[in-house]
This record gives C-alpha cells, structure tokens and sequence, in this order.
C-alpha cells in the first residue's frame, strides 16, 4: 500500500510515503496482498468490500458516502470514500499523472484523515511487478506517483486520486457496524472509477436488491421521528 504526502495547498509537493499508524503493528507486509493471521479468529474483516451509510448516518463526514475497504485487521480498519468528487484539478508533483485519470478528473475526497495525503488507486490491464505499484483487491493496486514509470503509466486503465482517507481505531468500525451504521455489500468492478460519484450510493444499493434496494429511495432529508 502507497500513501504520499503532501503539503499544504499552498504548497502542494509530494514530500514522503509512510504507511499509517494503524498498520504498523498489522502482519501483512506493505505493498503486499498477503493473508493476515489474526489474532481474533471471529473479526468480520470488510476488506476488499463496500461499506455504504444508511439513510439515517446523517453525521456530515460520512453522510450517504461508499467507502471501498483497503485494510481490516485488529488494529483498526482503513478505506476510502470512493462518492466525493473534489473540485481539486491540480496537484503540484503529480501534474504527468493527471491526465490519466478517470473521469471526472478531479482529486477526490477520501475521508477526514490527514488531508495532506494522496493514495492513488489504479486499475492495469497488464500483470507487473513494476516499482512503485501496490497490488490490493480486486485488480487494483496503489501507485507510487512521485516517479515516472513508462511501462507502469501504459498498462494503466483506470486512475483515481484520493486526498486524505477515512480510519477506524481498534473496534471502533466493529462497533459502528454493530450499531448499523454500514451495510457491507460486495465490491463490483469499476466502483472506485465510477464516472458518476453523486449517484453511487443509490446505485450499490439498488443492486444489492431486497429491503437493502428499498434504501435508495430514502429522501434526502430525514429525521429520527
């Protein structure tokens, strides 16, 4: 897994990649797809999954929002918010990459956690072990755009920028799905990439059928009464 960071608007240079203080005590290696040997053998991980808000998560930071899980373990949980669109078109150090990206082409919003951060999701349509890519779930994988990689840049479908992203303390994300504040459904090809962000919600949860498809025609505003 890549994270980068960068400075301030101001200032928007790509300074460094860490990883995140919730995986550091994690068992799977960064940049690898490996299994992880949990110590808590019943953890429900959501990796690689969607988890939507339910209608009624009116909280503005995750209100209607799909996040696409890119981590689970005991330590904590990490995912992106893959339904906010920015209007952020141009980051400083990363201007040869942003003509790749899906549309729309704009950085997106990935949640509330050090927005001073960039991960980059890709799709390719060739199998490397190129420097600077991440493989995680699903196909997709993480790039390295502090560096200019000619093969890794031509296998590239799909692309998506992500500032920030959204983090869950040691059972904390359980905790909230056992409140019901998430539906965890199945990932589906394309969803990070989609090009219509504002009707993502409505749509993963129309496919997902039954009483979870009835969720879609939620109005927007609701109340608790």
């Amino acid at each position: 897994m890549i994270i980068q960071t960068v400075a301030c608007s101001c200032n928007d240079q790509i300074l460094v990649r860490r990883k995140p203080a919730i995986w550091r005590d994690a068992e799977e290696t960064v940049g690898q797809n490996t299994p992880v040997d949990y110590e808590d053998a019943s953890l429900r991980s959501t990796k690689g999954s969607l988890l939507v808000a339910v209608p009624l998560l009116e909280e503005p930071t995750f209100h209607r929002t799909v996040v696409f899980m890119l981590q689970h373990t005991n330590g904590g949980a990490l995912g992106l918010v893959i339904n906010r669109a920015t209007d952020e078109e141009h980051v400083n150090g990363i201007d040869p990459w942003l003509h790749e990206l899906s549309h729309p082409q704009v950085v997106f919003s990935g949640g509330p956690v050090q927005s001073n951060t960039l991960i980059t999701i890709a799709a390719l349509g060739i199998t490397t072990d190129t420097e600077g890519f991440a493989p995680l779930d699903h196909g997709l994988g993480t790039v390295d755009v502090s560096i200019l990689a000619d093969e890794l840049a031509e296998g590239i479908q799909q692309l998506r920028v992500f500032r920030g992203y959204s983090g869950w303390g040691p059972g904390q994300l359980e905790d909230e799905l056992d409140e019901g504040a998430w539906l965890v459904v199945p990932y589906v090809a394309g969803d990070v990439f989609t090009p219509n962000p504002r009707d993502l919600w409505r749509n993963v949860l129309r496919r997902n059928g039954g009483r979870t498809a009835l969720l879609a025609d939620a109005p927007d505003e609701l109340s608790w009464n």
